[in-house]
């Protein structure tokens, strides 16, 4: 099974190395500065579950215009803003039997990719890292990530099952799920609450917890879990739970990518996680405040560095 992995960062990078290290037939798509960086330094894989001294890989790497024919699947794994470049550069490779699992936030990226490709070319997916997961092509040895795949209709499917199992055994858990929609819903409830905390304090949920803030992180929680609920995919209790109770630690020195990136003076994916989330919120009769707040702060920013 030929798999293309669709860019190199941290995401991308993690899931694509460990298949390459299985042995399984991985190349990567990177435009011309990344592929320069990886053919001199290359993937070094530190720990990561695995035994014994670093191992380093050397990528096939694909360019933007070299793809020579169809892949089996495609691991596409870029941010918001890059998905409709992206989508051109991968669709020399994107035949009758391919099949698209995106890793973006969110989920209006799977309408964008079967409008582009048609329904039947793309499966729902989800992944999560938790650790430092990659310095100068270092990945780290702290990293703990799962991956989940399946069909965005629901139910399982002989492909669903057959691209798990291809995937699986690499060094990170694969779960096929037979309701992979919620499994994203759950997903974007937790970044979208994280995102909107950490950017309207700007600090992490233990300055804000230390500073008063306890309140915040659960109230905003609600208002996720609201619209979730409204859509149709309601966020178990236990699941809840332990989210609320990492909002609430003042030791936690945790942090979302939409702040790191507004505080980094970066473009960020607010439009796509709370712009999306609350737009959604507004059709389905769910009021969302302080969401709303958090959506209209990253969008100032984003105004901001287009000037």
């Amino acid at each position: 099974m030929r798999i293309l992995v669709v860019g190199a960062g941290a995401t991308g990078g993690f899931f694509g190395g460990r298949l390459a290290l299985a042995g399984r037939d991985v190349a990567f798509l990177v435009r011309p500065r990344r592929a320069a960086a990886l053919r001199e330094r290359g993937l070094r894989i530190v720990g990561a579950g695995l035994r014994g001294p670093e191992q380093e890989l050397r990528p096939q790497l694909v360019q933007p215009g070299g793809i020579d024919g169809p892949y089996d699947v495609v691991l596409l794994s870029v941010k918001a803003g890059a998905l409709a470049p992206a989508l051109e550069d991968v669709a020399p490779a994107v035949g009758p039997g391919t099949v698209i699992v995106p890793f973006l936030n969110g989920m209006a990226h799977l309408d964008v990719i079967e409008h582009r490709f048609g329904a039947d070319a793309v499966l729902g997916g989800m992944v999560r890292i938790f650790g430092d997961v990659r310095v100068l092509d270092r990945l780290s040895e702290s990293v703990i990530a799962d991956m989940a795949i399946g069909e965005p209709a629901g139910g399982t499917s002989a492909r669903v099952e057959r691209i798990g199992k291809e995937l699986s055994d690499a060094g990170f858990a694969v779960t096929v799920s037979p309701d992979i929609r919620g499994v994203m819903w759950h997903k974007w409830v937790f970044i979208s609450t994280l995102g909107a905390l950490t950017t309207l304090m700007r600090g992490s949920v233990g300055e804000i917890v230390t500073a008063g803030g306890a309140w915040l992180g659960p109230a905003l929680l609600a208002e996720a879990a609201a619209v979730a609920a409204a859509a149709g995919h309601p966020l178990p209790n236990a699941q809840r739970d332990r989210i609320a109770a990492s909002l609430t630690r003042a030791d936690s020195t945790d942090t979302a990518s939409l702040y790191r990136d507004t505080a980094a003076g970066l473009p960020t994916e607010g439009d796509h996680i709370l712009g999306d989330l609350t737009a959604r919120a507004r059709d389905l009769g769910v009021e969302t405040p302080l969401l709303d707040l958090a959506a209209l702060q990253l969008r100032v920013h984003d105004l901001r560095l287009k000037r």
